[in-house]
């Protein structure tokens, strides 16, 4: 990559963490104005809003990737995906225009134009696997079914009384995903700070 294109793609990066942290217009164009660059380049860059969001919370996605496989090696399935789907929750509820940007994934898969999503869902779909493998979790679920459940709780309100309910639903959201285990079977090592969001 030229060095113009590299300093214009560090600068809409800039641009988007700064336009996407702030209120009012979070538009592209209002990202590429910030940057000082046309949209055009802005797209050439990154061709989706999708692409720009993942790309600016690239290090949160990142790590919460990474935890799968520590996850499936400390925990029974049912309680490895709902400490990270709790995960995933919190995370979108702390950067809305990432919960957008994931919600969008669900569509995606289904059309199978899964980029910038692969990794985020490649790591749903190993605890998905895993729980299919063990018959802990409803035939049948795939990793866009969870995406489609879980959107609407990332724009819940705001207030701690709303943060409250989307906890609660969570729950409820987690206990038909794995009924089997929130009838009482094995879970395995639990933590306790996910008592309340856990399959079993």
């Amino acid at each position: 990559m030229r060095s113009d294109a590299q300093s214009n793609r560090a600068r809409i990066l800039v641009a988007a963490a700064e336009v996407l942290a702030s209120p009012g217009d979070t538009s592209l164009q209002s990202i590429a104005n910030r940057a000082s660059v046309g949209k055009g380049t802005l797209y050439r860059h990154f061709p989706s809003r999708e692409f720009l969001v993942f790309e600016v919370y690239g290090a949160e996605v990142d790590e919460l990737v990474g935890t799968v496989l520590a996850l499936l090696a400390s925990y029974s399935p049912p309680l490895a995906l709902s400490t990270w789907l709790d995960s995933l929750f919190r995370l979108g509820r702390n950067a809305p225009e990432l919960a957008g940007a994931m919600k969008g994934a669900a569509v995606a898969l289904m059309e199978q134009r899964d980029e910038p999503y692969r990794p985020l869902l490649k790591a749903l779909s190993a605890l998905v696997d895993a729980n299919e493998a063990a018959g802990t979790i409803v035939p049948g679920t795939t990793p866009e079914d969870i995406l489609l459940l879980l959107g609407p709780l990332w724009h819940i309100g705001t207030g701690a009384g709303d943060r409250v309910k989307a906890e609660r639903l969570l729950g409820v959201l987690m206990r038909g995903l794995c009924p089997s285990a929130a009838a009482g079977g094995p879970t395995g090592p639990q933590d306790p700070r996910h008592a309340a969001v856990r399959c079993g």
